[in-house]
C-alpha cells in the first residue's frame, strides 16, 4: 500500500465548500493502516510527510487534475495525529501564471494540528 493509497482510504468526506472559500476534507486513518507499523512502535502517529501529501491530494481533488510539488514554503506540525482520530483539513488555493499556491490548516478535535503551504504545478 502506498502513502497515497492510505490517504485515499482515510478520506471520509470532502471536498465541502466553506463560506470563506476553503474546501474542507476529513480523514481518519485506522489503527491497522500499514503506515503505523513502523511509525512508531508503541506510539503510532501519522507521519508528518502525510500532511504534505494530504495537501497535494486535496488540491488535486478540488482542481480535478494531477499536480506536482514545486516548492514547500511551510510545514508546521503542531500536534500528533493518532490512529482513529478525525483529521480536518481546510484547503485554500489560488492560481497565478500557471502556479497553484495551496495552504492547508489541519485540526483534530478543534485543536490546531498543523499547517502546510506549497506551490504546485499541473503535471498533465
Amino acid at each position: 500500500m502506498t502513502m497515497r493509497d492510505s490517504i485515499d482510504a482515510a478520506r471520509i468526506s470532502g471536498p465541502q465548500s466553506e463560506s470563506d472559500g476553503a474546501a474542507l476534507f476529513e480523514f481518519r486513518f485506522p489503527a491497522d493502516d500499514p503506515v503505523f507499523a513502523g511509525h512508531f512502535p508503541g506510539h503510532p502517529l501519522v507521519p508528518g510527510i502525510f500532511q504534505l501529501e494530504m495537501t497535494r491530494a486535496a488540491a488535486e481533488w478540488v482542481l480535478e487534475c494531477s499536480l506536482a510539488v514545486r516548492e514547500i514554503s511551510k510545514a508546521k506540525f503542531q500536534r500528533p495525529m493518532l490512529p482513529g482520530e478525525t483529521v480536518k483539513l481546510a484547503l485554500k488555493w489560488s492560481v497565478a501564471e500557471g502556479t497553484i499556491r495551496a495552504r492547508a490548516l489541519f485540526s483534530v478535535r478543534g485543536q490546531p494540528a498543523g499547517e502546510t503551504s506549497m506551490k504546485l504545478w499541473r503535471s498533465e
